[in-house]
C-alpha cells in the first residue's frame, strides 16, 4: 500500500486524487510540512512524500508522474510529442499558476512577518488572472488539456484552481475555464478526495 505523508490540505491532495483516480490503496499520515516526521523523509521539510516500500518521492509533481508512469494510466508514454504537451502543460501549471498562489502564501503567512512583502500579492493576482487567460487557449475545445484525455496535467492545474479559491484570488464565474474547473470537480475520484480531506480537517 502507498504512503502519503503530509497533511491533507496541502499538494498531497494532487496525490491523494490521483491515488482515488487509479483505484489504488493508500494511507495517509497528516504530518504538518516542516515537522521532525517530514524532515526525516525530506530534508525541505516540504510535503508530501511518497513511501512506496523502501522508495520515498518527494514533489507532487514528481509523485504524480511516477505514479502514472508506473500504472500506465492518466499519462502519455514518455518520448511522446503528446508527453512532451501534457509535460508542458504541467509545468505551465506550476510555474504560472503555482507561482502566483505560492508566493501569495510565502508573503502571507509562511515567511517570517518581518521579510514578508504584502504588496506583492498584487502582482501575483496579475500574473495569475493572465495565467487563465492563456489556460483558456491551452485547453481549446477541451474536455480536458490533453484533450479527450483525462492527465496529470489536469490534477496539478486543478488543484491550484481550489488553492485560488482558499486564496481569494478570482476565479472565472462563467465561459471555458469555469466549465473546464466545474468538470473536474465532478469526477468522483475528485470527489473521494475531497471528502477525505475534510475528514481529516
Amino acid at each position: 500500500m502507498y504512503k502519503i505523508v503530509g497533511f491533507p490540505r496541502t499538494r498531497a491532495m494532487r496525490v491523494m486524487w490521483l491515488l482515488e483516480e487509479l483505484g489504488e490503496p493508500y494511507e495517509v499520515d497528516p504530518a504538518p510540512p516542516q515537522s521532525d516526521t517530514v524532515k526525516a523523509l525530506n530534508p525541505s521539510g516540504k510535503v508530501p512524500v511518497l513511501v512506496d516500500g523502501d522508495a520515498v518521492i518527494t514533489d507532487s509533481v514528481a509523485i504524480c508522474t511516477y505514479l502514472a508512469d508506473k500504472h500506465g494510466r492518466f499519462t502519455f508514454p514518455a518520448g511522446t510529442l503528446d508527453r512532451a504537451r501534457q509535460d508542458s502543460i504541467t509545468q505551465f501549471g506550476v510555474d504560472v499558476l503555482e507561482g502566483a498562489l505560492w508566493t501569495a502564501a510565502k508573503n502571507t503567512f509562511i515567511h517570517p512577518e518581518d521579510v514578508r512583502v504584502p504588496a506583492v500579492k498584487d502582482v501575483c493576482r496579475l500574473e495569475f488572472e493572465q495565467g487563465l487567460k492563456t489556460l483558456e487557449t491551452l485547453i481549446g475545445d477541451g474536455p480536458y488539456a490533453m484533450g479527450e484525455t483525462f492527465t496529470i496535467a489536469d490534477i496539478i492545474v486543478g488543484h491550484c484552481s481550489g488553492w485560488a479559491l482558499a486564496a481569494k484570488f478570482d476565479l472565472p464565474k462563467e465561459g471555458p475555464v469555469y466549465d473546464y474547473f466545474k468538470r473536474l470537480r465532478e469526477r468522483p475520484a475528485f470527489q473521494a478526495m475531497m471528502a477525505k480531506v475534510m475528514e481529516a480537517a
